[in-house]
């Protein structure tokens, strides 16, 4: 069992956002992967983390490619910005859990 941690450091004033707009695009993932989205209290200012479970690397690669597919086939979006206008930087460590 692997742990995927994403951490990305929002842009001034863009943090809250950024976090309601990843929760709201993790709601599509399987309660088996114990998906967790939080906002720092006591570090950097603006970090945002990401936490999922997935079983394997080869999981983990399906469900991206499986993402960008998705992505691929919406249409663009009119209003509102992209998550990635929203960040200066981020991150993405995967752990084994013993």
């Amino acid at each position: 069992m692997l742990l995927v941690r994403e951490v990305f450091i929002a842009k001034p004033g863009h943090a809250g956002e950024l976090s309601k707009m990843m929760k709201e695009n993790m709601k599509g993932m399987p309660a088996s992967m114990n998906v967790k989205v939080m906002l720092d209290s006591v570090t950097d200012y603006n970090k945002i983390v990401i936490e999922y479970e997935v079983e394997s690397l080869a999981a983990f690669e399906a469900s991206m490619n499986q993402e960008k597919a998705k992505q691929t086939s919406k249409k663009p979006a009119t209003k509102g910005p992209k998550y990635t206008d929203l960040y200066l930087t981020g991150k993405r460590e995967i752990f084994r859990l013993i």
